[in-house]
């Protein structure tokens, strides 16, 4: 039997995860400006993110302007702008699904099998929610990473890390572990499965021999 309470851990923690990939999605700290190096002007602080692209002041003032041009973006860029769409929009279809096949709902509570089968349904969105969002994030980290270390990137140009990757990297974990609880909670077919007992020929009264 299915357990409502793992089901309903899985579906808020895929709820915390939509969250956090629309926040991901959104933040402006996909990468800032790296100061390691010995002439780094720290008194600014550079960084981008998949809309906009921001310069923070030592004064506290803040500046961004917004990415204009598509077809002027780089790869990474383009490529986890609709692969962090696409993880949001399928949590967010997940968590419908998932609210139907739930135990705690009253939904399709009449047809056992189908309502587990909807649940599973809506733990494998979560689950691909989350490995979209995962690549989209590690493939933006990974170029972070090897144009940091190219020796031919100028030290005014290396970027670290932002917020925004570490939000997208939470979210996708989440999604994932609550997919793969709501999937484990389908049942197997061969429990639900019954076979008639075998039949068995009875003499009559009377024909007994000694």
């Amino acid at each position: 039997m299915a357990n409502a309470g793992l089901q309903l851990l899985g579906y808020v923690l895929a709820f915390l995860a939509l969250l956090g990939l629309i926040a991901s999605t959104a933040m402006a700290e996909w990468k800032i400006s790296s100061y390691a190096g010995d002439n780094i002007i720290t008194a600014q602080a550079m960084y981008e993110g998949l809309w906009q692209a921001c310069v923070s002041q030592s004064t506290g003032q803040l500046q961004c302007k917004v990415f204009d041009s598509l077809l002027q973006l780089t790869g990474e860029v383009q490529g986890a702008r609709a692969l962090m769409i696409i993880g949001a929009f399928l949590c967010g279809i997940g968590l419908l699904v998932g609210a139907i096949g739930m135990k705690c709902t009253t939904c399709l509570s009449d047809n056992k099998e189908l309502k587990n089968k909807v649940a599973m349904a809506g733990g494998i969105l979560f689950i691909i929610a989350g490995v979209s969002a995962l690549i989209a994030t590690s493939w933006y980290g990974e170029n972070i990473r090897r144009k940091f270390f190219d020796p031919f990137t100028p030290t005014n140009s290396r970027y670290e890390f932002g917020k925004a990757l570490f939000v997208g990297w939470g979210a996708s974990a989440l999604a994932i572990i609550g997919g793969s609880m709501l999937c484990c909670n389908c049942p197997s077919k061969a429990a639900g499965k019954s076979y008639p007992p075998p039949s068995r020929t009875v003499g009559r009264p009377g024909t007994d021999h000694v």
